[in-house]
């Protein structure tokens, strides 16, 4: 247990803050560091799939996992920060430190006082990374993502294989030279209804062009079958450019997300920049004022923990009931913050709702502060 001296030189009270922050901030680190691990695995192991199917080598997907890190780390921290606090002040009950300086005349308000300056901390680390982080990677995501499914190279340039790029394409090179040049190169084409076309070429190369990439094929046969009426009709070529920019999505253009718009420009978004962005406009008025109903909810979820702990007086079977209420009182906030976001996604006007949530939590925080306060009592009766 730690003993806790008082001299006129050194404020005890300036060193229990100091202790809880020292022993939040460490245990936060730890559990976010656990729980961004299991989610981001989770994450890159989707985009691993992905990403290697279409021929990508590994640095490709290290750089997409890395740009999804900002949103995972700040969806993740209100968690990290509510056990972080539950585990400190459930170690402090057991060891009899909560009780020392209760009944050394602490209040309930004194003992929190360091759990809300972590959360003002962690409100500031939100902030940080929902209105700059993750929208500068979110975006840098989407530009790379872009570039990727308009880089055929990496669908073909696998030699000795079967390659399917899209539906009713099948591509087959034998090899493939240092200097990116296709050996009998094999193309079908299923794509047009009612009719199949085979190419065979001795050699091929992809080349980029101003209206897209191309597939250039020398010295040829382009074999054109009518599936309804079985005729095949067969035609030798010198040299021959196949269009491969139809394997990209012509309607794919890019289109802005809200998620990588700045805050300041979704809070003051009108109907004319929605429509401008093609965005509608409740989605953006949610996405800006979610961002700051995040900030300000992460302060007060450490508050509730802490607090709900100090309800009960000290047992050796530990504060179980406790933690249940706190994790009782927070849980049901999610719920709360997906209707919200529903309201809001539906009326613009309706912005006021998604500080739901963070509203929510101020009540619940009051409240539990409130009843630790009164239990002050049952705490200083305890014997130590």
């Amino acid at each position: 247990m730690t003993r806790w001296v008082t001299t006129k030189e050194d404020d005890p009270l300036g060193q229990y803050d100091r202790y809880i922050l020292r022993q939040l901030v460490t245990l936060f680190g730890f559990f976010s560091l656990v729980l961004v691990s299991v989610y981001w695995v989770n994450q890159a192991a989707r985009l691993f799939d992905s990403l290697i199917t279409d021929g990508q080598n590994v640095g490709v997907f290290l750089e997409f996992s890395a740009l999804t890190l900002p949103w995972i780390i700040q969806l993740i921290l209100p968690v990290s920060a509510f056990v972080a606090t539950l585990y400190i002040f459930n170690r402090l009950i057991s060891d009899s430190e909560l009780v020392v300086l209760q009944t050394a005349g602490l209040s309930a308000v004194r003992l929190l006082r360091p759990v809300l300056v972590f959360g003002v901390l962690m409100a500031l680390l939100v902030g940080v990374l929902s209105n700059f982080l993750a929208p500068a990677a979110r975006s840098q995501f989407i530009e790379r993502q872009l570039e990727v499914r308009d880089d055929l190279t990496g669908r073909f340039l696998r030699a000795g294989e079967f390659i399917h790029p899209t539906t009713g394409l099948t591509v087959y090179i034998r090899e493939i030279t240092e200097l990116g040049e296709f050996r009998d190169l094999f193309l079908q084409d299923g794509g047009t209804p009612g009719v199949e076309v085979t190419y065979t070429a001795t050699t091929a190369l992809l080349v980029r062009s101003p209206t897209g990439p191309r597939l250039v094929m020398f010295d040829g046969i382009a074999q054109t079958l009518d599936l309804d009426t079985g005729r095949l009709a067969t035609v030798s070529f010198s040299d021959f450019t196949y269009n491969v920019g139809t394997l990209v999505d012509e309607n794919a253009l890019r289109q802005a997300d809200v998620r990588e718009l700045p805050t300041l420009v979704l809070l003051a978004a009108n109907a004319q920049v929605a429509e401008a962005l093609n965005l509608p406009l409740a989605h953006m008025a949610f996405e800006g004022h979610d961002r700051l109903a995040q900030s300000l909810f992460v302060i007060f979820v450490p508050l509730i923990g802490a607090a709900s702990l100090m309800l009960g007086n000290f047992s050796r079977f530990g504060v179980w009931k406790q933690i249940l209420i706190a994790v009782a009182l927070v849980l049901p906030m999610q719920i709360v913050r997906n209707a919200a976001e529903s309201i809001v996604r539906a009326d613009a006007e309706a912005w006021p709702v998604a500080y739901a949530q963070p509203a929510l939590a101020v009540l619940a925080a009051t409240l539990m502060v409130s009843l630790a306060m009164r239990r002050r009592t049952g705490w200083r009766s305890v014997p130590v």
